[in-house]
């Protein structure tokens, strides 16, 4: 048994790995053609592979695939979990991260400093810019710059595409590319990536068998800003004008996103959360998703705390069931956003893997 105490079922034993390019396509320039919008992709499948559907891992906003295959202070990853438990494994560089070439036509790209990286992720706790960040204590270090884990993971963040739209329609393409190619497959998303999902679910519904939005991009419609106490929430800009992404969704009876209509709670669910943003009545449906199963996973002391549930209201309300998977429920406590690296990530693993043997058939 592990240190977090986890059990794996098996040694990891790996029967086929490689690595291949998903989607893209041939773009002029002024001295000939360059590929463009194309995903790097690694897998690994198992020897003792028990599971016919793989998972399919997509990164968060300046992360990349590496977020999956081991942690900062050099632990087990989620990757390697998975596949311990019979599924075969497919990690993501976003088109314009990490092995996947950034190209000029993407536009504006952005990086957060390091200070940000310790507000947001690794030491919410010393900042309280949300309510819930209090409970954060398991992040594996001090979460500073100077720190060697915060140093380890500072080191491989990477600059983003700036525009929410040419992040989702690159993702949706090259996601979508690679479930033609691999045939059905699970989404794993996180973050950034929650609002690429549910573009490449649409796109191919008869392809993805589940979605685990691991703290999904949100909350819908407008994003959610932090100011600490006493009022401790504002609202941002609107930058989900489909509720969910910025690129199309298919509802029913909608053509444009400008015919969609949107109000607000006039009070939160709890002081500690925000004011969630839904359709006005009668709510159109996201057609193409009611038939997948769905789960949103939510930490105790991330910003998502105070939102992830908002998300789960929105697609309730869009006709799309889901499960709300709050960690703490199930015992596991102090996470903060980037809980598959932190000192129990192996533990909210077993969750995710629960859910998807109970409900992926």
């Amino acid at each position: 048994m592990s240190a977090t105490g986890i059990a794996h079922a098996q040694e990891l034993q790996i029967a086929k790995q490689g690595y291949l390019f998903a989607g893209g396509h041939y773009e002029t320039g002024a001295d000939g053609q360059y590929l463009a919008g194309q995903a790097y992709v690694e897998y690994q499948i198992p020897a003792h592979q028990t599971h016919p559907f793989p998972i399919i891992m997509i990164e968060g906003g300046g992360q990349s695939g590496s977020n999956f295959t081991g942690t900062p202070d050099g632990r087990e990853g989620w990757a390697q979990y998975f596949l311990t438990q019979g599924y075969a494994v497919y990690v993501m560089d976003q088109p314009g991260r990490g092995r996947s070439p950034m190209r000029a036509e993407y536009g504006a790209t952005v990086q957060r400093p390091a200070a940000w990286v310790e507000q947001q992720f690794t030491a919410p706790e010393r900042f309280k810019l949300w309510p819930q960040a209090v409970l954060h204590n398991q992040w594996p270090g001090a979460g500073i710059a100077g720190d060697p884990v915060f140093d380890q993971f500072y080191a491989e963040q990477l600059p983003s595409i700036a525009s929410f739209a040419t992040q989702q329609a690159l993702n949706r393409d090259a996601g979508v590319a690679l479930l033609d190619r691999i045939g059905p497959a699970i989404l794993l998303t996180h973050s950034q990536s929650g609002a690429f999902g549910w573009p490449i679910a649409d796109a191919r519904p008869n392809l993805v068998k589940a979605i685990a939005a691991v703290e999904p991009s949100g909350p819908p419609v407008h994003d959610a800003e932090f100011k600490g106490a006493p009022d401790w929430f504002a609202d941002g800009p609107l930058s989900k004008p489909w509720g969910l992404t910025a690129v199309p969704l298919n509802y029913d009876g909608v053509k444009a996103a400008g015919e969609l209509r949107f109000e607000q709670q006039q009070k939160p669910d709890s002081p500690q959360l925000v004011k969630c943003w839904k359709q006005q009545q009668p709510a159109h449906h996201l057609t193409n998703l009611s038939s997948i199963p769905v789960a949103i996973f939510s930490s105790e002391a991330s910003y998502h705390a105070s939102y992830d549930h908002c998300t789960a209201q929105y697609l309730q309300q869009a006709g799309v069931k889901n499960s709300f998977i709050r960690l703490a429920d199930h015992g596991i406590h102090g996470n903060g956003h980037m809980m598959m690296l932190e000192k129990n990530n192996l533990a909210i693993a077993r969750v995710i893997v629960d859910w998807m043997n109970a409900n992926v058939h």
